[in-house]
Formats: C-alpha cells, sequence, structure tokens
C-alpha cells in the first residue's frame, strides 16, 4: 500500500471546488490528502486514459510526489461520445440549452458519464488509470445548476438528474463515485 504521511500527502490535484467536495464526501478521511491546483496542458487525444495519464505525469513532475488527478467526460451517443473530455468547453460555450440542442436532430438522447482517475506515485512512475461510467440521458435542465452538466444528465436507474440527487445518492451511483471506490481500493491493497 502506498504510505500517505502528513510530511508526504497525496496530492489531488484540481482547481474545481466541485469535484474537490465530491472527492472528499467519497473517501472521508482514508488518507492523507492535500489539494492543489497545477495547471497541466491538456492534451488534444480521443481516449480519456490517455488525457489522463498525461495530465498525471505533469502534475507529478510539478508535486514531486503522489498525485491523483481526475478527468471527467459527458459522451452523447448519438453523437459518436462528443462532448466526451471536451465538455467543459462544451458547457462554457452553448450552456444547458445548448447541449439539449445538440442533440435536437437525434431520437437517441442516451449518454455515458465517465469519470477517469489517474494516480502516480511520483515523477518517472507508472500511471494506474481507474474508471467510472453511468448510463443515462441528455434531458432539459432540472434541480439546481450550482454543478457543471449535472441538472441536465439523468441517471438511467432512478430517473432524476445528478442535481436533483441528494449528495449521498448521487455519489453512490455517480461515474466519480464509482471511480472513487476503485481508486479506495486500489489505494487499501496496493
Amino acid at each position: 500500500m502506498p504510505q500517505f504521511t502528513a510530511e508526504r500527502p497525496l496530492t489531488f490535484v484540481t482547481g474545481n471546488a466541485g469535484k474537490l467536495r465530491e472527492f472528499k464526501q467519497i473517501l472521508g478521511d482514508s488518507f492523507p490528502i492535500v489539494n492543489l491546483a497545477v495547471d497541466t496542458e491538456e492534451i488534444q487525444e480521443e481516449t480519456l486514459e490517455k488525457i489522463s495519464e498525461a495530465k498525471c505525469r505533469q502534475a507529478a513532475a510539478a508535486v514531486n510526489g503522489p498525485v491523483l488527478v481526475e478527468d471527467t467526460a459527458l459522451c452523447f451517443n448519438a453523437l459518436g461520445g462528443l462532448p466526451g473530455a471536451y465538455i467543459k468547453w462544451f458547457l462554457q460555450k452553448l450552456g444547458h440549452d445548448g447541449l439539449n440542442k445538440m442533440l435536437a436532430g437525434f431520437e437517441d438522447k442516451s449518454a455515458e458519464a465517465v469519470c477517469t482517475f489517474a494516480y502516480s506515485a511520483g515523477p518517472g512512475q507508472e500511471v494506474k488509470i481507474f474508471q467510472g461510467r453511468t448510463d443515462g440521458r441528455i434531458v432539459p435542465a432540472r434541480g439546481p445548476a450550482n454543478f457543471g452538466w449535472d441538472p441536465i444528465f439523468e441517471e438511467k436507474a432512478s430517473g432524476m438528474t445528478y442535481a436533483e440527487m441528494e449528495k449521498d445518492q448521487k455519489n453512490k451511483c455517480s461515474h466519480r463515485g464509482k471511480a472513487l471506490v476503485k481508486v479506495r481500493e486500489f489505494l487499501e491493497s496496493a
């Protein structure tokens, strides 16, 4: 198991307060964790794994220690997986209504939320990838619009958008929650 201490904590690299909040809600105080916003170059790449690996290598070099980075994608099935890893930029430019309009000409409104965590013990070390996926569909915004695309992603099993769910409910079924279960299992058993 990687040994994290107060002197050598695991650094979760994100500047997104919402991601950090959910991360802490799901992992709790399992390990000594610090948060640091590190600007990493996001490579232009189709696979989420390669994007996350590149971010992780950059973050490990910047922190000079163990790091965990996260990348989120929202993949519209009618669009062959787009916007995918570029959802942040699509959301900023189009908003919730614009994302819905992207699917206006398609009957298929299904989508997959994907969260990819990448871990490295430090610079030059192997990168481990952990992914969580949740099926759903894109709907007109419902619920509070205070965290990304949560109001337009309706989780398949519940029929609720992430924004309509209580935090614990979302964390149990979300792409991020599923990925963090895998991260925790790795950190506890490695």
